[in-house]
């Protein structure tokens, strides 16, 4: 089940943290979270999943930025949230989505537990001006089954920042099936 406005606001200091809230910007199930300053972009030809990629840093000006279609940007949310006991959604708002804007290419499941601010993957499908402070996307909460287990440690907990793909950090570590190793070209020993 997902959460009303209502209930989000009840949650706020328990099971919820929006960091600024902003009442309006709750809405009957959710709640809309604004576009950072700054857009990270990769300066690789061709993106290597089994190592760090360069990148370069763009801040939005107030008159705003272009995105430039065929091309990744990676943002972030003013607001840092932080959720317990509930499954936190990013989706991108649907007036957003009506520009040509996609805001979250994939994985808009959080983790329970998740503490950090949100990164964004921006796509746009034609040139599109967009400011500082936009309301982009919106964060849905939906109520569990089961046992809980909450992220407390990962490459993107408590972050600060936009962040880059962390990937090959999972792809350093040894893989313990031996059809991983294989996929990720780790010697095998018997």
């Amino acid at each position: 089940m997902i959460l009303t406005g209502d209930e989000i606001k009840a949650q706020l200091g328990k099971n919820i943290i929006i960091d600024p809230f902003d009442a309006a910007m709750l809405n009957p199930n959710s709640y809309n979270l604004r576009l950072h300053d700054e857009l990270l972009v990769y300066e690789e030809i061709v993106l290597d999943v089994r190592r760090p990629n360069r990148y370069r840093r763009h801040v939005i000006p107030p008159e705003g930025f272009v995105l430039q279609p065929g091309q990744l940007y990676l943002g972030r949310t003013v607001e840092r949230t932080e959720t317990h006991n509930l499954v936190p959604m990013l989706e991108g708002r649907s007036s957003i989505g009506r520009l040509g804007l996609f805001v979250h290419v994939t994985a808009g499941f959080g983790d329970i537990g998740f503490c950090g601010f949100w990164t964004l993957e921006l796509y746009a499908i034609h040139p599109i001006r967009i400011y500082p402070g936009l309301p982009i996307c919106q964060i849905i909460y939906h109520t569990i089954v089961g046992e809980i287990s909450e992220y407390r440690r990962g490459k993107y907990q408590d972050n600060q920042d936009i962040q880059p793909s962390l990937l090959f950090k999972e792809l350093q570590a040894p893989a313990k099936d031996p059809q991983m190793r294989l996929a990720f070209g780790q010697e095998m020993s018997e």
